[in-house]
């Protein structure tokens, strides 16, 4: 997501601000709009992105992938599988890979859901996009 002139200099100086990274990030995302946004945000802020709709998608670019992938970014609640469980599945292939979930559910929900709380990662959607720079940081940078 380039500048554009439209844009308010509040937020131009905020997204100036954000922390950048160079890492590769393996984004999973059932929601094409949301996925493409996401990319357009994360590349905007230094990010190699490998963008997947599901995780049999993650799964096979996580298998292909030669380098690092430092962080997946996933939703939680998706057709075929919570974002969770997939986390799992890609880690056994690549341990030190972080993980930080999205989703648009509240963390409550999510609890209720089964999705275990403690030491998850976790940033709810709608979130602006300098939040998200700050937050893959912080887990980055751990």
């Amino acid at each position: 997501m380039g500048t554009t002139t439209t844009e308010k200099p509040a937020t131009l100086s905020a997204r100036r601000s954000a922390p950048q990274g160079t890492e590769t990030v393996l984004l999973v995302e059932d929601d094409e709009i949301v996925r493409k946004l996401t990319r357009m945000i994360l590349e905007d802020f230094g990010y190699r992105v490998l963008a997947a709709e599901s995780g049999v998608h993650a799964s096979q670019l996580n298998r292909s992938f030669e380098g690092e992938i430092h962080l997946l970014l996933s939703d939680v609640m998706m057709p075929g599988g919570n974002g969770v469980e997939w986390a799992r599945r890609l880690r056994r292939d690549r341990p030190a890979m972080e993980v930080l979930f999205i989703s648009g559910y509240t963390r409550e929900t999510l609890r209720r859901e089964g999705v275990p709380d403690p030491g998850v990662r976790f940033l709810q959607k709608p979130f602006p996009p300098e939040a998200l720079a700050r937050m893959i940081r912080n887990v980055l940078d751990r």
